[in-house]
């Protein structure tokens, strides 16, 4: 219970109110949703990338462990959506949202805090959190990424759509420098953290601005059921066989199976609006994995305690 109550009241609720607070200004002002898009993608959201991956120290042994784990369950929920995704015979864009709702997941301004609740005195599982978040960021930048743009483009006109984005080289960049030990300039650092700490509540208050433009009728699309279903439950399941197969215990154990239930990162939304494939249905995914998550992300973590 003090579980759930920490997860709806420090977590959920702010995510919540500032969804709220976004449709309200939205309503009232009526925001060029386009700009506030572009503003997240090409400024806010490289400085959060190049942030994660420069500031996250990482163990070489327990980030390999990490990687096999993590490469296994991004292509175990590939599979898992792509296989429903044809069961259920959705069109090429919609099934593209739909396999990001499922893969990505929320592993920054949701799972850290989560993870700093439960492992307050196991500071272990903190760190394998930020390691979660970085390998979650490089998948929603490159495989969450060019599967929105496929739906329009092929071939080399992917790599040249992708190299043209500021986060993309955010990546690289925030990789050379945490593995070389660099450290940048301390104007030009204080400035990207600057712009990095507006990430969050813009990004949240955009996805409200979004949600205020559907019609209620249309959240009860069965897609957003089997998003919700794959992402909250599936998710667990499949991490609980692979950390199985792979012999991992303890903690690290713990601390993935938690993971694993998160919901779907906010980024499946804001790329989705941003080139306009299915973004209200991306943003309602969202929003109802979230709710759904105060129960079965507290259930997951009562698993996991009997579990190891």
């Amino acid at each position: 219970m003090n579980y759930l109550l920490a997860i709806v009241t420090e977590i959920i609720g702010p995510i919540l109110a500032l969804i709220v607070l976004g449709g309200v200004l939205q309503r009232k002002f009526s925001f060029h949703l386009r700009t506030l898009s572009h503003l997240v993608t090409y400024a806010l959201l490289p400085a959060t990338v190049f942030l994660n991956l420069y500031e996250t120290k990482m163990d070489q042994q327990l980030f390999i462990d990490l990687v096999s784990f993590l490469l296994l369950f991004i292509i175990g929920g590939m599979l898992m959506s792509v296989l429903v995704s044809r069961t259920l015979r959705l069109d090429r864009e919609t099934s593209a949202v739909f396999q990001n709702s499922v893969v990505l997941v929320n592993a920054g301004n949701y799972g850290i805090p989560v993870s700093q609740m439960v492992f307050s005195a196991q500071p272990i599982g903190i760190t394998i959190q930020f390691m979660v978040m970085v390998i979650q960021n490089v998948t929603t930048y490159t495989f969450g990424l060019s599967n929105l743009i496929a739906t329009r483009k092929t071939g080399l006109e992917i790599i040249r759509e992708l190299l043209r984005l500021p986060l993309i080289h955010a990546l690289w960049i925030g990789a050379i420098f945490n593995l070389m030990n660099w450290t940048p300039p301390i104007t030009l650092l204080t400035t990207i953290e600057y712009v990095g700490s507006g990430f969050l509540p813009v990004a949240l208050i955009l996805l409200g601005a979004q949600l205020s433009q559907i019609e209620l009728k249309t959240m009860f699309h069965p897609v957003i059921y089997w998003s919700a279903g794959l992402r909250l439950i599936g998710g667990p399941i499949l991490a609980y066989g692979l950390l199985s197969l792979l012999g991992i215990t303890g903690v690290v154990a713990k601390s993935l199976f938690i993971a694993s239930a998160f919901p779907t990162s906010r980024n499946s939304s804001t790329l989705a609006f941003e080139y306009d494939v299915q973004a209200d249905l991306a943003a309602q995914m969202v929003l109802f994995s979230t709710v759904l998550s105060a129960i079965t992300v507290t259930a997951t973590i009562f698993l996991a305690d009997l579990l190891w």
